[in-house]
């Protein structure tokens, strides 16, 4: 099947290598989950084709400084904004793909997001996405090559060789190569385990309804893919489908009892 994340994975491809100081694939990710939803749940295409709830990207979320929800379903105002009091479902897209040392600043993101969220409408359903890299290896592309040539000839000389399977770019850009352990992955997925997750029926615990695992191979030297072979454990396919489940019955069975 072809999920919003191979979309992610094709827009990397596109443009040749992947910005880890950008959430870039959120919108993408926010997009195909919502578009599948629609498919998917027939309560919630009702509700959206009545106008009863509409879907906004991006919203700043209140108390949080910086913070914002990737994906928001709710009821709107009469001036077009989602009315938070009446939040439906909210999804939250995070990465740790070159540099898993940041795993805990992306899990205590997600921790406070669940706070504020929850605090807003306790029975929202509340789900969060992480793509976890689990490349060894990885081309600092945007801060140690992209910075440093005159940007004709990065476009022309070393754009066209990224993501492309080209090995000679270990070679030509040692000091721009980040290193992952053999262990890092399976870490970050232990770490984000961890999340609170509630068991079905059950609103007024502060936990995530769903917490989906992707694991990608991403280094920006070979053609990035979704790794649905991996030493995780993770069926990406069976995981993300269990997840558009998960949401449609909750939503269904929260606001259509």
């Amino acid at each position: 099947m072809i999920t919003p994340f191979d979309k992610a994975i094709n827009v990397i491809k596109t443009r040749a290598y992947h910005n880890h100081r950008l959430e870039s694939h959120s919108d993408i990710v926010s997009l195909g989950i919502l578009d599948d939803l629609l498919a998917h749940c027939a309560t919630l295409r009702s509700d959206f084709e009545a106008g009863d709830v509409g879907q906004w990207l991006n919203v700043p979320t209140p108390g949080a400084r910086g913070q914002k929800i990737d994906l928001l379903i709710a009821k709107p105002l009469s001036n077009g904004e989602p009315n938070l009091q009446e939040l439906r479902v909210s999804v939250e897209n995070k990465s740790v793909v070159t540099a898993h040392r940041n795993r805990d600043s992306r899990f205590d993101d997600l921790n406070q997001s669940l706070k504020v969220l929850h605090g807003a409408k306790p029975e929202a359903v509340k789900v969060t996405t992480i793509i976890i890299g689990v490349a060894e290896r990885v081309l600092n592309v945007p801060d140690r090559i992209k910075p440093m040539p005159p940007p004709a000839k990065f476009a022309a000389e070393i754009l066209p060789r990224l993501s492309s399977g080209d090995g000679t770019l270990w070679t030509d850009f040692p000091h721009a190569i980040s290193k992952n352990r053999p262990d890092d992955a399976l870490k970050s997925l232990q770490k984000f385990r961890q999340l609170p997750q509630r068991q079905p029926g059950v609103t007024h615990v502060e936990c995530y309804d769903f917490v989906l695992i992707v694991p990608a191979d991403i280094d920006n030297v070979n053609p990035p893919s979704l790794a649905r072979v991996n030493r995780l454990g993770i069926d990406i396919d069976q995981d993300y489908l269990a997840m558009l489940d998960r949401i449609c019955k909750a939503y269904t069975s929260r606001w259509h009892f």
